[in-house]
């Protein structure tokens, strides 16, 4: 499935308007996107309202040792 930036616009944006109006916040962990996601979310006006963080862990051993995921065996 592949989107246009203007669906990724109107997501996010309608992602922030659901938090804000929830009085909710989001923290993303991403790993294959690069941050992408973050990216896409805080494009959106006022995003510090209900966006909190992001965090970037590509490699295996980043998100076994920042993270706590379990390595597989």
């Amino acid at each position: 499935m592949s989107c246009t930036t203007d669906e990724l616009v109107r997501g996010a944006e309608a992602v922030g308007n659901a938090l804000k109006a929830a009085g909710a916040s989001v923290v993303t962990v991403e790993s294959c996107t690069g941050g992408w996601v973050g990216q896409c979310l805080t494009g959106v006006g006022g995003a510090s309202a209900w966006y909190e963080r992001g965090f970037v862990a590509y490699s295996n051993r980043s998100k076994i040792e920042l993270l706590g995921v379990d390595p597989v065996n």
